[in-house]
């Protein structure tokens, strides 16, 4: 297994251009299942998720072709199968993308159980509910074993805004006869970047930013062109990166608008962002960070919530930064009960942090980081761990640095050219 070497606390300036969000390019790929006419992707990050997707397509009789590094041509004309290869589902969360695409492509679906992150339990019971309601029959098991004999449109609610449910729910709905209308939808940007793709072939969404989408049936999708958005969790982190030490990072090509509870949440870390010509400036060397107190002047608390509140997704690398501000702050994880776990490694590293259950923590800064010897549990995670280890003082070893390459496409090439001390080993 690879690892990753850092010696911090070298200050880090430079330009960034964050990678295409993975959450919307494996829908995007899903969706290219839906019909027979060539689909381009561009700005997909090639990443150990994506390219499991790409190739659980491939053995499913796909033709793909990379047409440059960011670029992908997805043929789906000659597909022959609607059972995805086990070991690969088995690497990856993305794969359960491939439901709905499947039953809506062949009436029918054999998809084993897919793999990911372990941060807790992760419900597949509103992809269920949801899929059920248009019409299929799902059985489960060690695979899910599904079929249908006709798509009819119907009203659905969605006891969670779960993202792939959401997703799983379109890329079945857009060829159901008849109008379909999802309530308590995810409304994350990857969301309407899949439905902006999908309406691009011909579908009839509308709704889209919002948590209620309606979709009317069409009886055919094309082939398109479409762009994956920019990845928010991977500008997110650069942003932590950016405030801290005396980094001073600009981060190109973003949309303010969907930053902007982020931005509101970060503030309360004391991190100030600038925004210009489409890019964020942050100048971690500009004034010390500083942890700001609730309107009581009591200890103040991070939550997170389903967008557009503070993502999930965002609670590690904020914590980090929270290391090394002065005062004391709460961070609430309330979706996923094992996200937390990861802190006992940046205590080993020096943080004072206070592990109150599996969904909070008390974090009182600043601490002076030192490095070691860890490895990286999640994808999340792991890029927490890799900000704290170019803070800290003494040279870093990450161990199991695959968790960081499923989600931060060529990460440490992008840390040399903002001066980090960094080696692939």
């Amino acid at each position: 297994m690879s690892h990753f070497k850092i010696k911090g606390g070298i200050p880090l300036k430079g330009e960034i251009t964050p990678s295409g969000n993975k959450n919307e390019a494996l829908p995007a790929l899903a969706a290219c299942v839906l019909t027979d006419d060539v689909v381009i992707l561009k700005r997909v990050p090639r990443i150990v998720d994506v390219l499991i997707q790409c190739e659980v397509l491939t053995n499913l009789g796909a033709k793909l072709v990379w047409l440059d590094e960011e670029t992908i041509q997805v043929d789906c004309s000659s597909l022959n199968s609607y059972i995805p290869d086990k070991s690969l589902c088995s690497k990856a969360r993305g794969t359960i993308l491939l439901l709905g695409s499947l039953l809506s492509r062949f009436s029918k679906v054999k998809l084993p159980l897919p793999g990911g992150d372990i941060i807790g339990a992760r419900r597949l019971d509103t992809h269920f509910e949801g899929i059920t309601l248009l019409g299929a029959n799902l059985k489960f098991s060690t695979i899910i074993d599904g079929d249908i004999t006709e798509l009819i449109g119907t009203d659905i609610f969605l006891d969670e805004p779960s993202v792939t449910g959401t997703e799983n729910l379109l890329l079945l709905s857009v060829k159901a006869k008849g109008k379909t209308v999802i309530y308590n939808a995810a409304c994350e940007p990857h969301v309407v970047g899949l439905c902006k793709m999908l309406n691009s072939m011909g579908a009839k969404i509308s709704g889209l930013g919002s948590n209620r989408l309606e979709i009317e049936g069409v009886n055919s999708l094309h082939g398109t062109t479409h762009t994956i958005g920019v990845d928010f969790m991977e500008v997110g982190s650069f942003i932590c990166l950016g405030a801290i030490g005396s980094n001073n990072i600009t981060i190109k090509n973003v949309n303010l608008d969907d930053f902007k509870f982020i931005l509101k949440t970060f503030s309360k870390i004391g991190i100030n962002v600038e925004y210009q010509n489409n890019s964020f400036i942050i100048d971690g060397s500009a004034n010390p960070l500083k942890i700001k107190t609730d309107i009581s002047g009591q200890v103040a608390t991070i939550y997170s919530q389903p967008w557009p509140a503070f993502p999930s997704d965002l609670m590690s690398v904020a914590i980090v930064a929270a290391t090394q501000a002065q005062g004391t702050l709460i961070f609430f994880e309330k979706m996923y009960e094992s996200r937390m776990f990861f802190t006992d490694k940046l205590i080993a590293m020096g943080a004072t942090i206070i592990l109150c259950d599996p969904h909070r923590v008390v974090v009182n800064g600043p601490c002076k980081l030192k490095g070691g010897y860890i490895s990286s549990p999640d994808i999340r995670a792991g890029m927490a761990l890799l900000i704290a280890a170019l803070v800290a003082k003494e040279e870093t070893e990450i161990a199991d640095i695959y968790q960081i390459e499923r989600g931060y496409y060529q990460i440490d090439k992008k840390l040399r050219a903002l001066g980090a001390d960094i080696t692939k080993i």
